[in-house]
């Protein structure tokens, strides 16, 4: 009953455990964020592209 008490009590690989529920909470933060904001940010590269096409095409005469 002792060695099962012990085995309880010990607290070996604790802090692996913290930094992994850390890491999975801060993935899943970023996924939502790249959810959420992945359109927009499409919009504003789309954007910045046809502007840089204008500004690269050369005038028809």
């Amino acid at each position: 009953m002792k060695k099962f008490m012990d085995i309880l009590k010990d607290e070996n690989g604790q802090g692996m455990v913290e930094y992994g529920l850390i890491l999975a909470l801060v993935a899943i933060a970023a996924i939502g964020a790249l959810v959420l904001l992945g359109p927009k940010i499409t919009e504003v590269f789309t954007k910045a592209d046809n502007e840089l096409d204008k500004a690269l095409t050369p005038p028809t005469p």
